[in-house]
């Protein structure tokens, strides 16, 4: 079945995307293409400021794009010193070879994100917080949109059953089944204790923004917004925390333990991390062991692949319920 992971990106040009700033957004300036997953992003700079134009994917629907909206209209009302990609002027939707696409202008946010700089223990207990104030400004929050079959939704192991087939070495493959089954064994009994909610569901370091002093100040990137386990917002940042570190364990508490300073998980939620991170890592690895294939020239499909790969073969060797308790005891 086509998705938006499946079909091709959009392909317009600089110059159409000058006309599109100038027509429907009276907005002149310079044009630069940005890296994109599965969409189209531009940066339009002049005197004025900078602006980011989007083009979605043909797949995309529109209640999933309201959806984008509407959360950060949300986000801003409840926590309005957050730095989010606000939505300048109309959605509209234009036509280009006989299919259609959705577009978006958003502001264009200041600062570095996090894959750009190097933090601290402390800077890390900062991001937890930032993370933190986001699952409390989502508190309560639901859009029918957000309840959807997602793929990167590493709550929904069945999607990711079906990519194992991708995975040339039969190891490999037998080791994601493993953490698959290490998850439904762990996690599966307890999911009542869990809560659920709508969550951002891409906390990685390049969405998260901070000002020079390090301190987090906003995020970017609403595409993955899902109905999932309320957990999972802080899991998915800390397995790319994970993924990028030797000796990840120190950071991983402290993030986790701003976070907790903020909007606390109860202890089944704690307990699950360890189990939701791995989860969070396969499902890395198998969408770029899936979509390489389909898009072999887009390099920021695999940005990730490497390291999760090295962390996921380390951890097959660890034992998780140990992980489990460490987390637990070192977090309250």
């Amino acid at each position: 079945m086509k998705s938006v992971f499946s079909v091709s990106p959009p392909a317009f040009t600089k110059s159409e995307i000058a006309d599109i700033a100038r027509k429907h957004y009276r907005i002149t300036g310079d044009i630069d293409e940005l890296f994109s997953d599965r969409d189209q992003n531009f940066i339009v700079t002049n005197s004025e400021g900078s602006y980011i134009l989007k083009i979605y994917n043909q797949m995309e629907n529109r209640p999933t794009i309201d959806l984008q909206e509407d959360i950060v209209n949300h986000i801003l009302e409840v926590e309005p010193a957050m730095k989010l990609p606000k939505q300048i002027g109309p959605t509209i939707t234009l036509q280009k070879n006989n299919q259609s696409f959705i577009i978006r202008l958003l502001e264009y946010l200041d600062g570095k994100f996090l894959s750009d700089i190097k933090l601290s223990s402390n800077d890390y207990v900062k991001v937890g917080m930032f993370l933190g104030r986001l699952s409390k400004g989502l508190d309560g929050y639901n859009h029918p949109a957000a309840h959807r079959e997602f793929d990167w939704d590493a709550r929904q192991v069945g999607l990711m059953k079906d990519k194992l087939k991708f995975v040339e070495s039969s190891g490999d493959r037998k080791m994601i089944n493993d953490f698959m089954n290490e998850f439904e064994r762990s996690i599966s009994p307890v999911t009542s204790q869990m809560r659920m909610s709508v969550i951002h569901n891409d906390g990685n370091d390049n969405n998260i923004l901070t000002n020079e002093k390090n301190e987090t100040i906003g995020i970017i990137d609403f595409g993955d917004v899902v109905y999932s386990f309320t957990a999972m917002e802080p899991a998915v940042c800390l397995a790319y925390v994970a993924i990028g570190e030797r000796d990840p364990f120190p950071k991983m508490i402290s993030a986790l333990k701003g976070y907790q300073s903020i909007y606390p998980l109860n202890k089944t939620e704690l307990g699950s991390m360890i189990y939701l991170i791995c989860m969070r890592v396969c499902t890395t690895v198998l969408m770029a062991t899936w979509r390489k294939r389909l898009f072999p020239d887009n390099n920021y499909l695999t940005i990730s692949e490497k390291p999760a790969w090295k962390f996921l073969k380390k951890m097959h060797h660890e034992d998780l319920n140990e992980w489990e308790n460490k987390i637990t005891s070192n977090v309250r």
